[in-house]
């Protein structure tokens, strides 16, 4: 391959903390090809600690420090495989979201905390690596989020449609792109999170594969309306959240114990789809279609609530815009890269509330 060519690396890694993805991706004017990608399971104790650190059972100084630099040794040599798998000779630039284990976009010193040191992937793979996207935004009274917005405008906005992206990860987040090129976005609720920790506690694997058990059990109508109830779900926007607010504790909360276990996974499915067809219904009612991309979106069960919640709008998935479901958030991360390496903005205050635009990232030359 072309060792003249401008690469990026995007990497990903979302609060269901299973799993980097790794997007290598070249732009052009007219747009952006995926060029390779990868997929790098988190080993199982790195993926404890991450869990710890989340609920806060080990996160002194020491365990968050260890966990940073264990995240990005991981992040580093999932780039330097994807790298070698290409046969690339040169990255411009990675792009890392990082593991988010905090999430505080609220109060008088608002914060959020992505794990995978920057400066570390810079070094450990010579190459210049961008990351720690939020807190730019969040000093300057933004919410930190959601960060993809500016790039699904970029990549997936008509002027002949009014589209609504939906990307179904731990937590799900809405893009609103308007015919008229204005943009609004924010996070729905719990995506896949609650789903895949109350799988892990009761199945064997790391997530419920089309939602199969779920689909073995009965939605449960009364639980549902009280997960609803969450006053996250009225907030008005900009608005943020994350597994601060939506864990297995707040759902064991409402959990009486003589539930099936299969009719709760049942019922969160029931959750992530209701949370967002209202969230779309409430916030974009001229939306003329739908397009899913994340994990959410290979899971059929999931997919087909959504689907009888939105009807009669149509839903597509986005690789018929061009990239697949799996993919976008890291091809995502990469672009970020690139617009912070050429100094543009990328936060959106009609997003994210900020008091103004910002090219968002720290750059760490490799």
């Amino acid at each position: 391959m072309n060792s003249g060519q401008d690469f990026y690396i995007g990497l990903m890694s979302g609060t269901s903390s299973d799993a980097i993805d790794a997007a290598l991706v070249q732009f052009s004017d007219s747009g952006c090809e995926l060029v390779s990608t990868l997929a790098a399971t988190l080993d199982t104790p790195i993926v404890d600690r991450i869990q710890h650190a989340v609920d806060g059972t080990a996160d002194r100084i020491n365990d968050i420090s260890e966990l940073d630099a264990l995240l990005a040794q991981a992040f580093a040599n999932t780039a330097l495989c994807l790298k070698a798998q290409a046969g690339v000779d040169q990255i411009t630039a990675i792009g890392s979201h990082g593991q988010t284990v905090r999430h505080q976009p609220g109060g008088c010193l608002p914060y959020s905390v992505q794990l995978g040191s920057g400066a570390r992937i810079a070094a450990l793979t010579g190459i210049t690596t961008v990351s720690d996207f939020r807190t730019a935004d969040l000093a300057l009274g933004g919410q930190g989020a959601p960060l993809v917005p500016a790039f699904h405008r970029a990549v997936f906005s008509d002027p002949d449609e009014n589209r609504v992206i939906v990307n179904i990860g731990g937590i799900a987040n809405v893009t609103v792109l308007h015919r008229k090129d204005r943009l609004s976005g924010f996070d729905t609720g719990p995506g896949n999170t609650l789903m895949d920790h109350w799988f892990r506690q009761h199945q064997p694997g790391a997530y419920d594969e089309d939602g199969t058990w779920a689909q073995s059990g009965k939605y449960l109508p009364k639980l549902l309306s009280a997960f609803l109830e969450h006053d996250y779900f009225s907030r008005p926007l900009p608005k943020s959240t994350g597994l601060e607010e939506f864990n297995l504790d707040w759902l064991n909360t409402y959990l009486i114990g003589d539930e099936r276990p299969e009719d709760v996974q049942a019922t969160l499915v029931g959750l992530t789809a209701e949370s967002i067809s209202q969230s779309i219904k409430t916030n974009a009612p001229a939306t003329d279609a739908v397009y899913l991309c994340g994990g959410g979106a290979n899971n059929e069960y999931l997919v087909n609530q959504l689907e009888n919640r939105l009807t009669p709008l149509p839903l597509y998935t986005s690789d018929r815009l061009g990239l697949p479901v799996d993919w976008v958030e890291a091809v995502a991360f990469a672009w970020l890269a690139k617009e912070r390496l050429k100094n543009r903005p990328t936060n959106c205050p009609e997003v994210t509330g900020s008091s103004r635009e910002l090219a968002l990232g720290a750059v760490y030359l490799g």
